[in-house]
């Protein structure tokens, strides 16, 4: 199926066998241009970046855009433990093989990004280079953890915890966190479509779970300063104005990161990718053709 996006590319929407998991994606721009893979967060599903996808299949790449595990029309399977962050960093990169990809670019926002910082620590091999959006690096989380203005931001992580009362709060919990600092940002259409994803059977206890997986997070992988480098090329994209996450949280990222940019978005939220869209895909555009 064909459909014209936002900014006018035509996206066709697929499903594939990512390991033993169904995604479901759309894709738009050359099938021979290089891939560049666009991962959302919470609350969102693929049309998280309606205003990105337009713009680089016209730029020539190959854009895939993915319900990541447990969203939208994706699959969702059941209990916490299927969530947990290298389950869905192994998602990602079984998603670009399965497309018959070796790498490819990788963006990521929110939940999305922090599942792109794991793939470039623990799966290098499959990154060419990597955006971040709004998301920390495990090593700056550790450290903005320490502080108590961190912990009252994150209030909603210990709500998230509780059995079946937050999967009740979800559709308004969503509605609240797409207020950005650009009320023009999500349409009503926009919030209408993000309703019917989250109201896809299994939808909100899946998304839920990637929060109830936290208590997993660190297994098996080493959180020290040498286990938790970055060796691909990086930028972060970082919303001053975010209500969830410290500032701070993209300072000194150089420690992991040696080869990073970091810019600042002074007036953006959290949802920077629609906050300043045109701000935001000149950059992402001149790091990828760079």
């Amino acid at each position: 199926m064909t459909r014209p996006s936002q900014e006018g590319a035509a996206l066709t929407h697929h499903h594939i066998a990512a390991g033993d998991l169904r995604l479901h994606y759309v894709a738009a721009g050359p099938t021979e241009g290089f891939p560049v893979v666009l991962l959302h967060g919470f609350p969102e599903f693929w049309r998280a970046w309606e205003r990105q996808i337009g713009p680089l299949a016209r730029a020539g790449f190959r854009v895939i855009a993915p319900d990541l595990r447990g969203y939208n029309l994706s699959e969702k399977p059941l209990g916490t433990r299927a969530y947990r962050l290298q389950t869905l960093q192994q998602d990602v990169a079984n998603l670009i093989r399965a497309l018959g990809y070796e790498r490819a670019h990788v963006v990521g926002h929110d939940w999305g990004g922090i599942i792109a910082w794991a793939l470039a620590i623990r799966q290098p091999e499959v990154v060419q280079n990597l955006v971040i959006l709004n998301a920390p690096h495990p090593g700056a989380t550790r450290l903005a953890f320490r502080k108590p203005a961190q912990w009252k931001r994150s209030w909603y992580i210990f709500f998230f915890q509780l059995p079946w009362l937050p999967e009740r709060f979800l559709q308004s919990f969503g509605e609240r966190a797409l207020r950005g600092v650009n009320p023009a940002a999500y349409s009503e259409n926009d919030r209408t479509l993000y309703r019917q994803a989250w109201n896809q059977p299994g939808a909100a206890t899946a998304m839920i779970n990637y929060y109830r997986a936290l208590r997993y997070f660190g297994e098996g992988q080493s959180m020290k300063d040498e286990s938790i480098q970055v060796r691909v090329p990086t930028l972060v994209l970082w919303g001053n104005r975010d209500a969830a996450l410290l500032p701070e949280m993209a300072d000194g990222l150089e420690r992991w990161v040696p080869d990073v940019r970091v810019v600042r978005f002074a007036q953006a939220s959290h949802w920077i990718m629609r906050d300043d869209p045109l701000r935001l895909n000149n950059l992402i555009l001149e790091f990828l053709s760079s």
